[in-house]
C-alpha cells in the first residue's frame, strides 16, 4: 500500500516537471516572437520605401491591362516612367484621350491625345470561302492546331478559327464568326494583346480613319492562293495600277495599303477581281464610355 502511494506521488512529480517544462517552452517562443515583432517593425520602419504619390496617381488612371503598347512591360513600369519624366504620358493606347488628359492634369501640363488605333484580322476565308484539308482533334487552341501542319485550313495563312485571340481580349471585342475572327471596333481599345496572341500574326493595329484594308494574309502565288481560298489576294496589281495616290503596293504576292497615302477612294476595292480590298469604317468607342470601363 505505501509502494502505492509512493509510486503515485513520483509520478505526479513527472507529470508536474512536464507541464513546467512545456510551459517554459512556450514563454520562450511568446518571448522570442515578440521580439522578432519588435525588430520588423523597427525595419519595416527605417528601411521601408516610400511610395512615390505620383506613380499611385498615375497607376490608379490606368487601364491595368498590361498590354506593353506603351513600350514597357506593364501599367505598373510606365506609370514610374511617366512620373520620372522618362515616358510621355500620352502612350497609353487603351487608355485613349481620358487617360491622357489624367495624366496631364496630374503632371500639370497639356497633353496631346495618343492615336487612335484598332485590331483588324487580315483574313475573309470564312467557311464558304476555303476548305479544310483535315479534321483536327487536339487542344483546342489555334497556337496548338497550327504547329500541325500550319493548322486544319487548306490556307496555311488564315486564320484558324479556334479563338485565341478571343479568349485574350480584356475587352470582349472580338467573336468568332463563319469560322474566322471579327472585331467590333467600338469595343476595341488598342491594346494590341490579340496581335501579339495570334499565331499566324495576321491581326494587326491600323488607325481608327482606315478607310481601305486588305483582308488576306497569303503570300503564295496568284494561282496557289486562289486554289485554297477564293478571297484570297492573288498579287494582279490591278489595285496599285488604280490608285491615284500611290497608296496601295503588292509586295511578295500580297497587296498592302499605305495608310498615310489612301483617301478612301474605293477605286482599290472596285478593281480587285477576288474581293480582297476592302472599303471599311470602323466606329469608335461611344464618347460617353470610358475605355477602361470596357476592360474585364
Amino acid at each position: 500500500m505505501l509502494n502505492n502511494i509512493i509510486d503515485f506521488i513520483m509520478t505526479g512529480n513527472q507529470t508536474v516537471d512536464i507541464l513546467l517544462s512545456i510551459l517554459l517552452a512556450l514563454d520562450v517562443c511568446g518571448i522570442i516572437a515578440i521580439v522578432l515583432d519588435v525588430v520588423l517593425g523597427l525595419v519595416s520602419h527605417f528601411f521601408a520605401v516610400k511610395e512615390d504619390e505620383t506613380v499611385k496617381k498615375i497607376r490608379q488612371c490606368l487601364p491595368g491591362v498590361n498590354c506593353g503598347a506603351c513600350g514597357y512591360k506593364g501599367c505598373d513600369d510606365y506609370a514610374a516612367a511617366v512620373a520620372q519624366g522618362k515616358a510621355k504620358p500620352n502612350l497609353c493606347v487603351p487608355g485613349a484621350e481620358v487617360t491622357a488628359n489624367e495624366l496631364g492634369a496630374i503632371l500639370g501640363i497639356e497633353v496631346e491625345a495618343p492615336e487612335d488605333v484598332v485590331a483588324y484580322v487580315h483574313c475573309n476565308g470564312h467557311c464558304e470561302a476555303t476548305t479544310k484539308k483535315a479534321v483536327y482533334d487536339g487542344i483546342s487552341t489555334c497556337k496548338a492546331a497550327s504547329m500541325l501542319y500550319a493548322g486544319p485550313d487548306a490556307c496555311r495563312f488564315g486564320c484558324v478559327g479556334l479563338g485565341d485571340c478571343a479568349a485574350a481580349c480584356p475587352s470582349g471585342a472580338i467573336c468568332l464568326q463563319d469560322g474566322i475572327a471579327h472585331v467590333d471596333s467600338s469595343l476595341c481599345i488598342g491594346c494590341g494583346v490579340c496581335a501579339a496572341t495570334c499565331p499566324k500574326h495576321i491581326i494587326s493595329m491600323v488607325p481608327q480613319e482606315t478607310a481601305a484594308i486588305v483582308a488576306c494574309s497569303n503570300t503564295d502565288k496568284g494561282a496557289q492562293a486562289r486554289t485554297v481560298c477564293k478571297n484570297a489576294c492573288i498579287g494582279c496589281k490591278k489595285c496599285e495600277k488604280v490608285c491615284p495616290h500611290g497608296a496601295v503596293t503588292v509586295q511578295n504576292n500580297l497587296a498592302t495599303v499605305n495608310y498615310e497615302k489612301c483617301t478612301g477612294c474605293g477605286a482599290c476595292a472596285k478593281a480587285c477581281p477576288t474581293g480582297s480590298i476592302k472599303c471599311v469604317q470602323f466606329p469608335d468607342i461611344p464618347e460617353d464610355v470610358n475605355p477602361r470601363d470596357l476592360v474585364k
